[in-house]
């Protein structure tokens, strides 16, 4: 049994004035876990801004075919 579905149980069994208590809980969560998320990604946006801050203004390197080399080397893998 999933967890909404133990909750659904147990609150059917209470008196509406309590679900309506259950029920304001709930809101009261998601609007903080709303405002969490939201404080998150400011928090996230402001960190990339102040990372690239001047790399606007750094040349754009050109890479030309012999740059882009990849070696591999054979390995083996232990037994």
């Amino acid at each position: 049994m999933q967890v909404s579905e133990k909750i659904q149980r147990y609150t059917e069994k209470l008196p509406e004035r309590l679900q309506i208590e259950i029920l304001d809980f709930v809101e009261y969560l998601l609007n903080k876990w709303k405002q969490e998320k939201d404080e998150d990604a400011e928090w996230t946006n402001l960190s990339m801004q102040m990372m690239m801050r001047g790399m606007e203004d750094e040349p754009i390197p050109e890479y030309t075919r012999s740059d882009l080399k990849v070696a591999f080397r054979s390995c083996k893998i232990a037994d």
